[in-house]
C-alpha cells in the first residue's frame, strides 16, 4: 500500500532522460527500477486490492457459499456456475500479506541501494518521516470523512448493516492516530483500516530496522524479526491486540528482499523451485486459514516472497496482463480505503443489508466502486503523492 518511487532516504531513484543512465546511476540502482520490475511490483499490488475489495464485496452482498450451496445444491444455471466460480476468493485475505510483502520491498529497497554504494550511508529519519506522513495523512483523512458520510446515510435505512461500527470522535481519532487494533476498533464500516495502522507503525519503526541493519546485516535483522513477531502474536494477538510487532516480519521479509537484490549479479538467476516453493506456502496457508488467519497470514507472507524475489529478476514481465493489473495498482491504495463503505451504502439502498442470494450483484458493486475509488485517487491521492515529493532532498531527480 506504499508508493513504489519512495526510497527510504526520502527521494526517487536518480534518473534522467536527458543524461546517460550510467553517469547518473550504479549499476544495481540501474536494475532495481527497470520498467518491467516497476510493473511487477504495480501488477502485484494491483491483484491484491481487488482480491480483498471483492473479498469483502461478497461479504457484504452475498449469503456464503454454504448457504448458497444449501439453496440451489447441484444445479447449472448461468447464476450458479458464476457463483461457485467465486469459491476461491474465500481466501481472499491473503491479499493483505501481499501488501506488507511489498511495502517492505518498496520502502526499503532506495536505503539498500546507497548502503551497496555506501555502507556509512545513514536514514535522513525526518525527512523520511515528513514524507510518509504527506503520502499517508491526507488520504486517510479523506478516507475517514468519505466513510463518515456514507455511512451516514447508510445508517438513515434500518436495519443497520452489521458492518458499521462507532462512527463518532473518538473512534474516527483513534484511526486518524493510526490506534485501531490498540485503543479502539476500526472506523465505521470501514473494517479495512485496521491494516493501515500497522502499516503507519512499520514507517514509524523503520529508522530503527536500518540502524540494525547497518550494523548486523539484514539476515541477522530479519531473524530477530521472525522472534518478535512470534513473542507479540502469543503476547497480543492472541488476545486481540493487533500492533505492528505481530505482523511485522511479513514487511521485513520484503525488505530482505531488497537488501539481496542488491548483492545479486545482474545476470544471476536463482532457482524456478523458489515459484513452487510459492505456491506450495501459499496452499498450506489456505489449508491453515481453517484453523485461523493469523497463521495463514504468516504462511502467505513466506509465499509471496519467494514468490516477489523471483518475479523481480523477470525482464519480460511487461506483459498486457500485468500492465492491466499495474493499472489497478496505480489507484490500488485508494482502491483499499474506501470500497467497504461504498459496498455498504449500496446495500444498504439497494437490499436494506439483507444477503442476496445472487451472486451478480456483487460484480456490480466492484464495477461502482473501482472508478469511484480512482476518481478518489485522482482528487486526493495525487496531490498528496505530489505534496510528498516537494519534500524530497533538492539534489534528487525525479524517477521516470
Amino acid at each position: 500500500m506504499s508508493d513504489s518511487a519512495l526510497d527510504a532516504a526520502g527521494s526517487s531513484l536518480p534518473h534522467s532522460p536527458s543524461r546517460p543512465a550510467a553517469a547518473l546511476r550504479a549499476p544495481s540502482e540501474a536494475r532495481a527500477d527497470s520498467a518491467g520490475k516497476e510493473h511487477v511490483i504495480d501488477a502485484m499490488r494491483g491483484f491484491a486490492a481487488l482480491l480483498v475489495a471483492y473479498f469483502h464485496c461478497r461479504q457484504v452482498e452475498w449469503v456464503g457459499m454454504q448457504a448458497f450451496h444449501q439453496s440451489v445444491g447441484h444445479s447449472f444455471s448461468l447464476s450458479t456456475i458464476a457463483a461457485y466460480l467465486t469459491f476461491p476468493i474465500a481466501w481472499g485475505s491473503a491479499g493483505v500479506p501481499i501488501f506488507f510483502v511489498i511495502s517492505g520491498y518498496c520502502i526499503h529497497r532506495g536505503g539498500a541501494l546507497r548502503l551497496a554504494k555506501n555502507p556509512d550511508y545513514r536514514l535522513d529519519t525526518g525527512n523520511f518521516w515528513v514524507r510518509r506522513f504527506a503520502r499517508i495523512y491526507p488520504v486517510l483523512l479523506a478516507a475517514l470523512v468519505l466513510t463518515f458520510a456514507l455511512d451516514w446515510v447508510s445508517l438513515q435505512l434500518p436495519p443497520v448493516n452489521h458492518k458499521i461500527r462507532e462512527i463518532g470522535l473518538q473512534a474516527f481519532l483513534v484511526n486518524l492516530f493510526s490506534l485501531q487494533g490498540v485503543a479502539g476498533k476500526t472506523f465505521g464500516s470501514n473494517g479495512a483500516l485496521w491494516t493501515l495502522s500497522l502499516e503507519v507503525q512499520f514507517y514509524a519503526i523503520y529508522p530503527l530496522l536500518f540502524a540494525l541493519r547497518r550494523r548486523l546485516g539484514m539476515t541477522s535483522v530479519l531473524a530477530i524479526v521472525a522472534v518478535i513477531n512470534v513473542v507479540s502474536a502469543y503476547v497480543l494477538e492472541r488476545h486481540d491486540i493487533q500492533f505492528f510487532t505481530s505482523y511485522w516480519f511479513s514487511w521485513t521479509l520484503g525488505a530482505w528482499i531488497a537488501d539481496a537484490r542488491t548483492r545479486t549479479a545482474p545476470d544471476k538467476r536463482s532457482s524456478s523451485w523458489l515459484y513452487v516453493l510459492a505456491a506450495a506456502f501459499i496452499a498450506i496457508g489456505c489449508a491453515a486459514f481453517h484453523f485461523g488467519q493469523y497463521g495463514a497470514f504468516q504462511l502467505w507472507a513466506v509465499g509471496f516472497a519467494f514468490y516477489l524475489y523471483k518475479a523481480l529478476e523477470r525482464r519480460n514481465a511487461d506483459t498486457p496482463g500485468v500492465r492491466l493489473l499495474s493499472r489497478f495498482g496505480d489507484f490500488s491504495f485508494s482502491l483499499y480505503l474506501i470500497h467497504l463503505p461504498i459496498f455498504v451504502l449500496l446495500s444498504s439502498i439497494l437490499f436494506r443489508s439483507s444477503l442476496q442470494l445472487s451472486i451478480w450483484p456483487s460484480f456490480g458493486y466492484m464495477l461502482v466502486a473501482v472508478p469511484v475509488a480512482y476518481v478518489f485517487y485522482r482528487l486526493v491521492e495525487l496531490p498528496a503523492m505530489k505534496w510528498s515529493a516537494s519534500f524530497k532532498p533538492k539534489g534528487a531527480v525525479k524517477q521516470a
